[in-house]
């Protein structure tokens, strides 16, 4: 549920809601009646999620079930009835003799009085091992291992002056990747401990430790092995002897400064220009107020329409996207990130992160007026019921804003060539953002969905946070570079998935791709010579098989999507172009064991026959069970389908080879680190629909050739000046339940 607040300040009214309602989130209202109906089932056993036993029956998470869209666009074309309003619940059965997760369908909202069983992939249940994890098995794996490295106590205190024991400010603490081991059925994880400083993922203090925690009993855990310094060590007791000894090669880590410590943002050094950067630069402005309109989850901005969401488990979606009042598509969604790394270390040689295992769509947390958002943005508030025995409050977890883009939607100087000019025209470049974030762990993603009046679309995400970051060894720099004294930034690849259920001037489309192709002509003007130029080859993609276009070649150029019924003025069919800005490539071998969680990495596009039961081309499970995951997206097109005029489904990946460098410290910056994707009218429209604007400028000589009076046309009152927002710079940052 999202509710928002104008500056972050004042209370919102909603109004009536309208018919984007069947795609909201799940106010606190019903996340609470949902949870309270499934705890008193009898039959389901639930335990509070906070406290108690691993071995019990929980509920983990509760989020909107979208109804199927052949009821919801009976309800938004034709006057049906209302979808069902139902939730989605994932309740982890660990008091069981057969542990597993189950997904539930809940219902009806918002006074639930039935359940059903959700089915996954082949009827089978989730097993209990590829859970994700959850803040309880966090606090007895933290336990554990405080217990089992007792004994090595002496050895972090000489070589980092912090510990495990007793300690209060000068504490160790530790990261945790995944996968949690190399097949179906384990869950042992490396942990890699770290110095507990601001941006403690840059302070690793070269102890690196193997923990298996399958055991629902937290007293059968153990430590398997460590890696300290570059060696290996099978058992506590051996690495602490070899100390004992002084046979150990200690890594001695230098004292962290009190102030302006690296990893920090506290400015340090200074900028040889001398131009002032200690007083405010530009801002955004909106001299007559707000030009976009939010009605609960509908925004609407110029010809743009659409229904928003941001779901627990993946994030910002999309629903009835529209512009001047037709559908553009029914659904646009972040699937999934993951980012796979390589390195020396055992924790960075098993680092492939798949970040919905992670709940990036609940890692939404607050966003900071005039840093993350310009101080007019409307923020939103989110609730998530995710781990937790209640809905918790995410305060301005989205913005929408408009941005000036800085560069005119298009202009024109119509020159004279004698010094003078026929006319001048320019339109000012503006779009609507509607932005969150995800900070999964050390990485923090900047999500934004782009309004442009021209009927584009734009689909961005930024990297920006802490690298994952490695205690460095010489043999770690084939893996990276070295970043500061003890740290390597390991290699990593990063990649994107969205779903774009297009419904291009309705639901019946076809796909093609186009590019160009050289042609060498006698000239037909000169006998005897010759012309080389390009023209069209256009290549009709009849069936799945030939939609998915690999990775690892490059794609062609224009990938479009058309309504072989649908024409416009001028006789073409009408069309969106999907336009691609990524750097992506291949993350491992096609087939190899965790390749096979994330087998839509294999394609920078996939097109696929829409099929409800094809929802989503990953899960919150991948992440712990890549090697046989309750969802392949490789299934998706394995029937090869045709795709002729049919509701298509374009699958689109994008990301970048990151190799971290210096100037990643203290954070990755944003700028050379976004990728996404646009969708463009082509042929869609008979002209460009941003001549709609009143906001161009014409500028006609009334004396031409000398210029010197000049007629000024505006259909938008001149600017009132500069503004600013008088309120100051406010933070909370914290999220509870309510």
């Amino acid at each position: 549920m999202v509710s928002p607040f104008f500056g972050g300040v004042t209370p919102w009214c909603p109004q009536p809601a309208d018919a984007a309602s069947i795609f909201a989130d799940l106010s606190p209202a019903e996340l609470r009646a949902v949870r309270a109906f499934l705890m008193e089932r009898p039959e389901l056993g639930l335990s509070p999620s906070r406290g108690g036993p691993l071995a019990k029956n929980s509920l983990f998470l509760v989020e909107l079930l979208p109804p199927p869209k052949r009821s919801a666009l009976r309800f938004l074309e034709h006057g049906g009835a209302r979808p069902r309003r139902e939730a989605r619940a994932v309740i982890f059965f660990g008091a069981q003799a057969e542990p597993n997760v189950t997904e539930l369908a809940v219902g009806p909202l918002p006074r639930p009085s039935s359940y059903r069983a959700l089915p996954l992939r082949g009827g089978r249940a989730v097993p209990f091992w590829a859970r994700p994890m959850t803040r309880l098995e966090y606090e007895l794996l933290h336990q554990a291992l405080v217990a089992a490295l007792a004994p090595l106590e002496p050895l972090l205190r000489e070589a980092t002056g912090f510990g495990f024991q007793n300690c209060s400010e000068r504490c160790l603490t530790f990261s945790d990747i995944a996968p949690r081991g190399l097949g179906p059925g384990e869950r042992r994880t490396w942990l890699v401990i770290q110095r507990f400083v601001e941006g403690f993922f840059l302070h690793p203090a070269g102890l690196e430790v193997l923990l298996d925690h399958r055991d629902r009993d937290p007293r059968r855990w153990a430590v398997r092995q460590l890696w300290y310094n570059g060696r290996y060590f099978g058992s506590v007791r051996e690495l602490a002897e070899s100390h004992a000894r002084g046979a150990l090669p200690l890594a001695r880590l230098p004292e962290p400064p009190a102030r302006q410590l690296f990893s920090s943002y506290e400015p340090r050094g200074h900028f040889s220009g001398g131009t002032p950067t200690d007083v405010h630069g530009a801002k955004v402005c909106e001299p007559q107020g707000r030009r976009y309109r939010l009605r609960g989850n509908r925004l609407e901005y110029g010809g743009w329409s659409l229904a928003f969401r941001l779901r627990s488990s993946a994030g910002l979606q999309l629903f009835d996207v529209r512009f001047n009042g037709e559908r553009v598509a029914y659904e646009l969604s972040v699937q999934e990130a993951i980012a796979f790394y390589g390195g020396h270390s055992p924790a960075a040689m098993q680092t492939k992160y798949m970040d919905a295992g992670w709940a990036m769509g609940a890692s939404s947390y607050e966003l900071a007026r005039g840093v993350d958002c310009p101080e007019t943005a409307t923020f939103l508030d989110a609730h998530h019921l995710l781990d937790a025995d209640g809905p918790v409050h995410f305060r301005r977890a989205l913005c929408v804003f408009e941005l000036p883009t800085g560069v005119p939607l298009r202009r024109h100087f119509d020159s004279d060539f004698q010094g003078g000019f026929h006319f001048y025209a320019g339109l000012e470049g503006r779009a609507l953002v509607l932005r969150t974030t995800s900070t999964v762990y050390n990485y923090d993603y900047i999500w934004d969905f782009l309004l442009y009046p021209n009927g584009v679309l734009e689909s961005k995400v930024h990297a920006t946070g802490y690298i994952h970051a490695t205690f460095y060894t010489p043999e770690g720099r084939r893996y990276g570079s070295r970043v500061h004294s003890h740290l390597l930034g390991n290699i990593h690849t990063h990649l994107v998935h969205y779903k774009v259920d297009l419904d291009v001037a309705g639901s019946g489309n076809s796909f093609e791709t186009m590019d160009i192709r050289f042609e060498n002509i006698s000239s037909p003007w000169s006998a005897g010579a010759r012309v080389v130029q390009p023209w069209l080859h256009r290549e009709p993609r009849r069936r799945e098989r030939e939609a998915a276009l690999p990775l690892h070649r490059p794609a062609p150029r224009y990938l479009l999507f058309s309504n072989p019924r649908r024409r416009n003025r001028w006789g073409h069919r009408r069309t969106f172009r999907l336009q691609l800005s990524s750097h992506a490539g291949p993350v491992l071998p096609r087939g190899w064991q965790e390749e096979r969680g994330v087998t839509w990495a294999r394609y920078h596009l996939a097109v696929t026959r829409r099929h409800e039961n094809e929802p989503s081309s990953s899960s919150i499970y991948t992440q712990n069970n890549p090697w046989d995951p309750p969802v392949t997206f490789e299934s998706f097109i394995r029937d090869n389908e045709t795709i002729e005029d049919q509701d298509l489904v374009a699958w689109v990946t994008v990301g970048f080879l990151h190799v971290p460098h210096a100037e990643d410290i203290p954070n990755t910056a944003t700028p050379g680190n976004a990728v996404g994707f646009f969708l463009r009218p082509f042929n869609f429209f008979s002209e460009d629909p941003s001549v709609a604007s009143r906001a161009p400028v014409i500028v006609r000589p009334l004396d031409p050739p000398t210029c010197s009076r000049l007629h000024i046309q505006r259909w938008t009152p001149a600017s009132p000046g500069p503004c600013v927002d008088p309120e100051p710079f406010t933070y909370n940052g914290t999220y509870r339940e309510v």
